[in-house]
C-alpha cells in the first residue's frame, strides 16, 4: 500500500483506474506464474492453480505457525471459526501436534503399530 500511496480501504490489488481487480483478472495474472512454477516443480503440472488455492495455502500456513483459528477466520473474511474447519482437517501436522498434547504421560512416543493379532481381528470385522 505504501509503494502506491494507497489509503486505508483502498483495494490491495487494483486496476489502472484504481478499482478492485476482479477474480478473473487475478486468475489471469496468476496463470503464467503457475505455468512457470510447474516448469520448476513438475508435480504442479496436473494441479489447478487459482487464487483460492493461494488463499487456502495461506490459511494452512498460518495454522501451522500457530495462529489462532479465530484470527485466521477474521483475516479471511469468514463468518465464523467453524468455516475454517476444513483447513484444520487438511493439515495432518496440526492433528499430530494435538495428539501429542493429549497422549497419556505413560505412553511411549511414536506412532501406534498394531500387532498382527489386532490386525487379524480387524480384518474379520
Amino acid at each position: 500500500m505504501n509503494e502506491r500511496a494507497g489509503c486505508h480501504g483502498d483495494p490491495l490489488f487494483c486496476t489502472r483506474a484504481g478499482r478492485r481487480l476482479s477474480r478473473d483478472a487475478v486468475a489471469q495474472r496468476l496463470s503464467p506464474h503457475g505455468r512457470a512454477a510447474a516448469r520448476a516443480c513438475p508435480f504442479l503440472l496436473d494441479k489447478s492453480i487459482h487464487p483460492h488455492v493461494l488463499r487456502r495455502s495461506c490459511a494452512v500456513s498460518l495454522l501451522q505457525a500457530g495462529v489462532d483459528t479465530a484470527v485466521i477466520a477474521l483475516w479471511l473474511g469468514h463468518a465464523g471459526v467453524r468455516s475454517i474447519g476444513a483447513y484444520v482437517h487438511a493439515d495432518m501436522t496440526i492433528m499430530e501436534k494435538a495428539l501429542v498434547l493429549t497422549a497419556p504421560v505413560t505412553a511411549r512416543p511414536g506412532r501406534y503399530r498394531p500387532s498382527d493379532r489386532v490386525l487379524a481381528f480387524l480384518d474379520r470385522l
